[in-house]
Order: structure tokens, then sequence, then C-alpha cells
């Protein structure tokens, strides 16, 4: 009994460093910060944006999610696509500065921020997350990084700014905001980023609804790795603990 409890021990100790080693793994997807997945990144063209948002408070809920649109590039078109229990509504206004477009046009009121507001019944509870997603147009140059902070308000009068800039080769910023590069066009590649696209630059709603399910997939995944991740690790703690008492039993 007694050469038989160092094993055991062992065997606990092994148990409870997985078990942290996937609590780690679930608590930092499960609660991950607003990001944004577009579906398509190439210059010049079109693109839908989904903006994953997850409740991360214990005691209330999301109610409201306000995303800032670039202002020196700004976008020339802006549709959001409906969430149900939300309503939505494209803020305009007057442009800091006037903006010159690729076609010579001058600009100097644009879209500056998409404001998507919960009905009650409908706000983002503990534990829970939801996507909204618009489309937009033309994206900047490649290499341009488009930053699109957002604001996260919470029934309790909480409100999260997701604003800070990520640099590169720096450490990650506690409340970075949504953010992606644009690429260069690939040969063959239409405008929406997609190859053989429709004729004259007009977005299919075959090609809409294509994006959209890049988008919504790749949200869906993110979170759905969170969870099983923090599942996995409540399922090792629960196995060390039970481990650990057996142990002590036949010490």
């Amino acid at each position: 009994m007694t050469t038989s409890s160092p094993k055991r021990a062992l065997t606990t100790g092994a148990i409870a460093l997985t078990t942290a080693g996937l609590m780690a793994i679930g608590l930092g997807a499960a609660s991950a910060h607003v990001t944004v997945a577009p579906a398509s990144t190439t210059e010049n063209g079109y693109s839908q944006l989904t903006f994953s948002v997850p409740n991360e408070s214990e005691s209330a809920a999301t109610n409201k999610l306000e995303v800032q649109l670039p202002m020196e590039q700004p976008f020339t078109s802006v549709r959001v696509k409906p969430v149900e229990g939300w309503t939505a509504e494209v803020v305009t206004g007057t442009l800091p500065d006037p903006v010159t477009t690729a076609d010579g046009a001058t600009l100097t009121e644009g879209p500056l921020s998409v404001v998507w507001t919960a009905e009650a019944g409908a706000e983002i509870s503990q534990q829970e997350y939801q996507t909204f997603s618009i489309s937009v147009g033309r994206l900047p140059e490649a290499g341009s990084t488009v930053i699109l902070p957002a604001t996260q308000s919470y029934t309790d009068g909480d409100v999260v700014e997701w604003n800070q800039e990520t640099v590169e080769g720096a450490e990650e910023p506690d409340k970075p905001a949504p953010s992606f590069v644009t690429t260069a066009a690939v040969e063959g590649e239409d405008s929406h980023g997609s190859h053989g696209g429709a004729a004259g630059g007009t977005e299919t709603a075959e090609a809409i609804d294509a994006e959209q399910a890049v988008a919504s997939t790749e949200a869906d995944s993110s979170s759905a790795l969170g969870w099983v991740g923090l599942v996995a690790g409540l399922l090792g703690l629960a196995a060390g603990v039970t481990a650990l008492a057996r142990t002590r039993r036949t010490a």
C-alpha cells in the first residue's frame, strides 16, 4: 500500500496538470473578445464582416453594440443583415475631412457607425454570444489595417470599449478593437474575393450566401471550441478530485 501511494500521487498530479491546461484553453477561448471575421479581404472589393459578440458579464446581459466605421477611408456602401430581436441603424454624418475616392469623387459625408439594439427578451445572456453582419465596400488598398472599434453595453449600465489597437509583435491589449488587414487581388478573382463573379461587378445572391456561410461557420467554430475546452477542463477537474480522494483513503 505504501509503495503504491507515490504512483497514485503522480497520477493525481498528472491529472491536475492536464486539467489546468484544459481549463486554461477552455476559459481563454470561452471569454473571447469582440472580434470580426471578414468573408473577403480583397482590396477595392466588397465583403461581409461578421462580428462575434460574447457576453462576459456574470450578472447582466448585452443589449447594445455599436461599431465605429473607418472615416479616413470610408465605406461607400454599408448594408445590415437583420438579426431577430434586434434593431439596426447605420449612422451617417459629416466626415472629419473630405475624402477623394478612387473614382475621383469627393466625399464629405459617409457612414460613421452601425448600432444594434436588443428588444426585450433578445439580449445576449450569460454563456451566450451573438453574431452581427454587415456588407461593406469598397475595401482600401492591400496592406491597409481596417480598425472597427466596438462598444458593448450591458443591462446593468456597464459599457465596455473594445478600442485598443493591436500592434504586431507586441502583447495583445486587454480590449483590442476588431480589425483585419486587406490583401491584394489574385488573378482571376473578382471584386468580391471570389473567382468568376457576376458580370459588371454586381454581387449575386449566391455569392452573398456563400460569404455569410463562411463567416458564420468561422464564428461558430471559434465559440464551439472554447466551450468544448471548458467542458473538458471541468471533467478533468472532477476526475482529479476523485483520484485524490481515493489516494487519501488508501494511503
